[in-house]
């Protein structure tokens, strides 16, 4: 099969030559970003770093939850949503950041995506809430629409029977929905930074009642720029809150952070090995862009190529690579800034549901997103820095499963 000459070594592709002709299917395999004012350069990263041999689940600890979600001092309706849901065990950050927060705690999580932190914060906040009548008290930040509509979904179900509400503040949709849910005072707030500053500077939203703040992927919040929104969000709430604030990593500026807008908080930690290492991860070099679709459609049509997420580097090349495998009767769908926001979710659905095989994203469309079970990430074109590379893997080989990466690179 033409997808067999790939090289398992890691020389680099020599000079900065890129081949002409071919379909236009986004940017090129490696080497710099070309062509007028596409953007900054791409940092130049060596082919090697494309390659891993992953470690095997069984090299793992297996961690022991110290509790069962039926030890939790929660309510029986609430207890019944979590056994309706099949949750029995609870994960590293849940079995440890649950009872920190039940306390009233201010709590620092560090752990890798995909490890349940969003039931870790639901859960006892919802337990709290129930029986309070000061409304909206609680607010969860994110950084994408697409997770802040993920945390809501898993709100709405955990909740079910205990007349809790929420109001989901997104950019990318109607802001009058959102305008008349907020004047229904919801008892969770939850939203993206840039439509909650928004939405705060028409007076609209007002955050001095919150009692509970939840940043979530703080990380990924300051690589997007959301510092300073991030900032007036917190200078409108009240002093006296409880802060919950998750991540991946703790970098200076993170840290930074944490010591302005946390009181002597607890920190819990499960971040094991870097995602990237129960990764399987190879290169495939091409010759030029008409080689390279050709060898990802015959990739895709493999039997074990069952939900795989592609990434591209332009809105327009990835919308011309799902349209290009979906033609070639590879059921595919694209998520890119072009995009309104119900027609992200819908692609989404698609995908989660596995009525396409095939999701094709760009860098920004694809932050944030919560999708189980991917078995492939193939990036069909190299990302701009490394870390941007860990990020897009991270999407399969979650929670310790195992998962392929392929990055197709210039052959030299």
């Amino acid at each position: 099969m033409a997808f067999t000459q790939q090289r398992r070594g890691g020389r680099p592709p020599q000079g900065n030559s890129r081949p002409s002709g071919g379909r236009s299917f986004g940017g090129g395999g490696g080497g710099r970003r070309g062509g007028g004012n596409r953007g900054p350069a791409k940092k130049y990263i060596h082919p090697s770093k494309f390659i891993n041999k992953a470690v095997a689940k069984a090299d793992e600890i297996v961690y022991e939850s110290k509790h069962k979600f039926a030890d939790f001092p929660f309510g029986a309706q609430l207890h019944h949503n979590i056994s309706h849901k099949g949750y029995v065990t609870p994960s590293a950050i849940q079995d440890q950041a649950i009872p920190h927060i039940i306390e009233g705690r201010d709590v620092i999580g560090l752990a890798n995506t995909g490890t349940g932190k969003t039931a870790a914060f639901l859960l006892p906040i919802i337990e709290r809430q129930s029986g309070i009548s000061l409304r909206p008290s609680v607010l969860i930040v994110a950084p994408t629409r697409e997770l802040a509509q993920q945390i809501d979904e898993q709100f709405r179900e955990f909740s079910k029977g205990l007349n809790l509400y929420s109001a989901l503040i997104v950019g990318g949709v109607n802001v009058d929905r959102q305008i008349r849910d907020l004047k229904r005072r919801p008892h969770f707030i939850i939203g993206t930074p840039g439509r909650l500053k928004d939405l705060m500077q028409r007076r609209i939203l007002r955050l001095d009642t919150m009692t509970t703040l939840v940043l979530d992927e703080a990380d990924r919040m300051l690589d997007m720029g959301f510092l300073p929104d991030i900032r007036q969000i917190v200078d409108a709430m009240p002093r006296e809150r409880q802060t919950l604030f998750f991540s991946a990593t703790i970098t200076p500026d993170i840290q930074a952070l944490v010591n302005t807008f946390l009181n002597n908080p607890e920190t819990v930690s499960v971040r094991t090995s870097e995602t990237s290492e129960h990764v399987e991860q190879d290169i495939i070099e091409v010759r030029d862009k008409s080689q390279k679709i050709d060898i990802l459609t015959e990739m895709l049509r493999g039997e074990a190529y069952d939900k795989v997420l592609v990434f591209g580097e332009t809105k327009f090349g990835v919308q011309r690579l799902s349209d290009h495998l979906d033609n070639s009767g590879i059921p595919s769908a694209a998520i890119h800034g072009n995009k309104n926001q119900s027609q992200r979710q819908r692609a989404l659905k698609q995908f989660k549901d596995e009525r396409v095989k095939v999701l094709v994203a760009t860098d920004v469309a694809a932050r944030g997103l919560d999708i189980p079970n991917v078995s492939h990430v193939i990036n069909f074109d190299t990302p701009q820095t490394y870390e941007d590379y860990v990020h897009r893997i991270g999407r399969t080989g979650r929670g310790g499963a195992s998962g392929r990466a392929h990055t197709f690179i210039d052959a030299r």
